[in-house]
């Protein structure tokens, strides 16, 4: 098991926004965490990156509590997060965002091959590289908000809402580099996405978040047919 959360818990003031999830990741899945918005998801991701604190639980990586490491320090150990709204610096060129990604590493000519494999994966980068990051489409912040999190060389990758703002073509083309990342480096993901029905086809276990808490989870497969899934998140009757 390469993530474990433990009654994990995360408030802002008096807004408890998660109140006790308890979920896990193996090591090579694909994992999503689908609900409304207010469901907590994007905390979760947020407490796990040590991006925000966590109130109460545990959080392990690799069976080391992580819980209380400052965020620098989880990069350093393997995680890294493509944020919700990409959070691109803006005035920085695309290739100032990459290194920005890979800012804890010294391996130069591993670096050089990390950013060679993720021009070869978003083309449109490297034909953007020299840009400000805040010229690129949103669909191409999107590239580069997740090529700036692999040059870390994660273990664990964090995507937050990867399809929101997005054209719809280019959802597709996201979710299928998302399966690519999984299948051809091995990296863990885990996902999370309003978008359930595409987060669902291309995950392998699901957790279903409402008001902070796990309402439902299982094999992602059975998730998608499960009936008051459907209704409530896939649109169908």
């Amino acid at each position: 098991m390469m993530l474990e959360i433990d009654n994990l818990q995360v408030s802002y003031g008096a807004v408890r926004a998660v109140k006790g999830i308890t979920l896990a990741v193996d090591q090579g899945q694909i994992v999503t965490l689908i609900g409304a918005n207010g469901a907590g998801k994007s905390s979760t991701l947020r407490a796990i990156s040590g991006i925000t604190k966590a109130s109460g639980g545990h959080i392990r990586f690799d069976g080391r509590d992580i819980t209380a490491l400052p965020a620098h320090a989880i990069v350093a150990l393997g995680i890294s997060q493509a944020p919700e709204g990409r959070m691109i610096f803006a005035n920085l060129t695309a290739r100032e965002n990459l290194a920005m990604g890979a800012y804890l590493r010294r391996d130069a000519a591993e670096i050089d091959k990390d950013i060679d494999y993720v021009f070869a994966m978003f083309p449109k980068l490297k034909e953007r590289i020299d840009q400000p990051g805040g010229k690129l489409s949103g669909g191409e912040q999107q590239m580069l908000a997740i090529a700036r999190a692999l040059l870390a060389r994660p273990r664990l990758l964090l995507l937050d809402e990867p399809s929101l703002g997005i054209a719809p073509i280019l959802v597709r083309t996201i979710f299928e580099k998302i399966v690519e990342i999984n299948r051809e480096l091995g990296t863990t993901i885990l996902l999370v996405e309003q978008n359930a029905r595409m987060a669902l086809s291309v995950a392998q276990y699901a957790y279903v978040l409402e008001t902070g808490t796990v309402r439902l989870h299982g094999p992602a497969a059975e998730i998608a047919v499960n009936d008051d899934i459907r209704r409530a998140y896939l649109g169908e009757h």
